[in-house]
């Protein structure tokens, strides 16, 4: 969430670089700033109200003691004004202030200078790009196919079970799937993030505190009976940790991983590009989070990014990164870098991490601070990233690995499957 003392103090900045979204902001920005102005006029007006209510009731106290019950009796009918005028002035107050959160909810975080305009992933700049593609024989086949030759994902009894977008892994295909949640979080304990076992159910509160909601509301499983969320990204819990916190300067930074199973309705997604693993409703992720000093947030932001590349190149997946436009980042992102693994048995970039600094907008949402070196309150910087999601992951190790005898494990994964080859 922006605050409001940066939206008035950098009004046409935040406009402008929110037209890079494809959004004209200036009637939100304006009704913003009327808002709190009106919010402020209100509280001057309540304060002054309490500050002479306050007074007179000194005054009859004065009076009392002095014998002038009359003028007393007077000024107690002036006090009884002044408390119907004080509920009515915080009633109002709380209308504005709710009013202008509400709307202060629905505006995107402001993206970074740096960050193209655009209306689409068309729209992405790539950036880097490392990895050869491999020349696959002459029978290879994309992973839906090779899930159901070697008996390793079955889609159909998902939907069976539950409904299409939830596969059931078996055997090797459940290990090796162990096996990349296994190494992913390895790869992240030992870069020094502390590893957490998260809830898969969240509250109300903690989707507003990361930006889910209100944007995405509709796009999430919801429990109406308990009022719970089923989480779509382990960000969500994972950065809620810290909500309502006054850290220590010294404390900062701060970064925890987790693996969570993920949750999207998905609403709307339908066509060959989403079939098999490339698009579900479940689906297993290993998310990294930092929370930084402002100072030092697009450093940490630039170590995620090497922290993945390390990832993919000892999987031995051809990889690119692309920087993404203001119309296809994410509403809480100020800057985010997208990673794509190219499926060579699908001839096209799967999607299978973002990297997003959220710099305060999250922060300014939880109320999570930190007490600089002066003494004075400060918002966090937060930041997180996929570290991977696995079924994109997958589906390139499938595919990129196969060949005429089965699909070969990379090299790194062998100490976590037991096992080098699924044929």
């Amino acid at each position: 969430m922006l605050q409001v003392a940066f939206i008035k103090e950098n009004k046409e900045d935040v406009i402008a670089r929110l037209a890079k979204r494809n959004i004209d902001a200036t009637e939100m920005i304006n009704e913003a700033i009327s808002l709190d102005e009106d919010r402020k006029a209100i509280q001057t007006n309540l304060d002054n109200t309490k500050a002479e209510s306050n007074a007179i009731s000194k005054e009859i106290g004065n009076l009392f003691k002095s014998g002038e019950v009359q003028k007393a009796n007077l000024l107690k009918e002036k006090t009884t004004q002044l408390k119907e005028t004080t509920k009515a002035l915080e009633q109002e107050l709380n209308d504005k202030v709710n009013a202008l959160t509400e709307l202060l909810y629905k505006i995107p975080n402001v993206p970074h200078e740096s960050v193209p305009k655009g209306k689409s992933e068309e729209d992405n700049e790539e950036i880097y790009k490392e990895g050869d593609i491999p020349t696959l024989h002459s029978d290879a086949q994309p992973h839906w196919e090779l899930a159901k030759k070697y008996d390793i994902i079955d889609f159909e009894l998902g939907n069976k079970i539950t409904g299409a977008g939830f596969p059931v892994y078996k055997g090797k295909g459940a290990r090796l799937q162990r096996a990349l949640i296994a190494y992913f979080l390895d790869k992240n304990t030992a870069a020094g993030y502390t590893e957490y076992q998260l809830p898969h159910l969240v509250n109300e509160a903690s989707c507003y505190g990361t930006g889910q909601l209100p944007d995405k509301d509709g796009q999430m499983y919801h429990d109406s009976r308990d009022d719970l969320y089923l989480i779509p990204t382990a960000e969500v819990p994972g950065t809620n940790v810290f909500r309502n916190v006054l850290l220590n300067e010294t404390e900062l930074p701060i970064g925890i991983t987790g693996y969570t199973p993920c949750f999207r309705r998905e609403a709307g997604s339908y066509g060959a590009h989403v079939r098999g693993l490339n698009r579900l409703h479940q689906f297993d992720k290993v998310e990294i989070i930092r929370v930084e000093h402002p100072d030092n947030s697009y450093k940490a932001f630039d170590g995620m990014i090497e922290h993945v590349k390390i990832i993919l190149r000892e999987l031995k997946l051809p990889f690119r990164i692309l920087k993404l436009c203001g119309g296809d980042a994410t509403f809480a992102s100020a800057m985010t870098y997208d990673f794509e693994v190219f499926s060579t048995a699908q001839n096209r970039w799967l999607e299978i991490s973002s990297v997003s600094n959220f710099e305060t907008y999250q922060a300014n949402r939880l109320k999570l601070r930190f007490k600089n070196s002066d003494g004075k309150n400060e918002l966090c910087h937060t930041l997180n990233g996929s570290s991977l999601a696995l079924p994109r992951v997958l589906a390139g190790i499938l595919e990129n690995y196969q060949t005429e005898n089965g699909i070969k494990i990379p090299e790194v994964l062998l100490p976590y499957t037991g096992f080098d080859m699924i044929s």
